[in-house]
């Protein structure tokens, strides 16, 4: 099994990067993995790309060898061990409620003797067949992660409960929608939400997790002091939108310009 790089960092000490890619076509999995990311993350809680068009973006990011992660969906266990199947390298699993809700995704992602996801072998993780079985059981768990996000205050009681839960890799806080369910959405400078920011990464640090998060360019030495191994900074969707909006500015300026010009003769 293809081994991760992500894991692979992490575990040497070392900070992986990660850019969010929202667009469909895997092209631009391809792009950013080519730019020197260590990891992409597509989405598939929000966006209704299927499971063909997230396959190509496994493709993509294996041409480049850097892992692919997938928020995946909410749901059964098909929708969280899909994306594994397909060989994405990790998956991230929002809206983590409970200690309950947590051991449930370890159980179903999870082979034995950790857990008891659903065996199959048939598909791309697998070798289509050709990985040994044993193997393919042992390697699945050690080189696949799993993240479980904490972006509600709902958990927040049984959080370190949830970080000593074994058989996941990364606890993942989510500022937007953390936000949100403490009733002040977008602010992300509230108290609380700092707080709790700060708190997720010294109780992972404290039971042997990785802390995750979303940052910026300019806050993502701030996160690492704070104790963050993984920060994903930056989607494709940002970068466009910028890039047009100043072509479409030096536009105007030069509009502004001939009317100036125009105005003054």
């Amino acid at each position: 099994m293809r081994r991760s790089k992500v894991l692979e960092k992490l575990r040497k000490g070392e900070k992986p990067s990660c850019f969010k890619v929202n667009l469909k076509d895997a092209q631009v999995t391809e792009i950013a993995a080519k730019c020197g990311f260590d990891c992409i993350w597509v989405d598939q809680e929000h966006i209704g790309q299927d499971w063909s068009v997230l396959s190509a973006h496994v493709w993509a990011s294996k041409s480049q060898d850097v892992d692919l992660m997938v928020r995946v969906p909410r749901g059964g266990y098909s929708e969280y061990i899909r994306a594994l199947e397909l060989d994405a390298t990790g998956i991230l699993v929002p809206h983590i409620m409970s200690l309950q809700d947590a051991k449930d995704v370890v159980h179903m992602t999870r082979f034995h003797p950790i857990g008891r996801r659903p065996i199959d072998g048939g598909n791309a993780d697998g070798g289509y067949t050709l990985e040994d079985f044993n193997q393919y059981i042992t390697e699945a768990n050690e080189q696949r992660f799993v993240v479980l996000q904490i972006e509600d205050p709902e958990p927040l009681a049984e959080l370190e409960e949830i970080a000593q839960l074994e058989g996941y890799d990364m606890l993942f806080f989510g500022p937007g929608d953390f936000s949100q369910g403490i009733g002040t959405p977008g602010d992300f400078s509230n108290p609380l939400l700092i707080e709790t920011r700060k708190r997720i990464a010294e109780v992972a640090n404290k039971y042997g997790k990785y802390a995750a998060t979303v940052g910026t360019v300019d806050n993502l030495q701030e996160l690492y002091a704070m104790g963050y191994h993984f920060v994903s900074i930056g989607a494709d969707v940002i970068a466009l939108k910028n890039y047009c909006q100043t072509i479409t500015a030096a536009f105007g300026d030069s509009e502004k310009e001939q009317t100036k010009s125009y105005l003054e003769k």
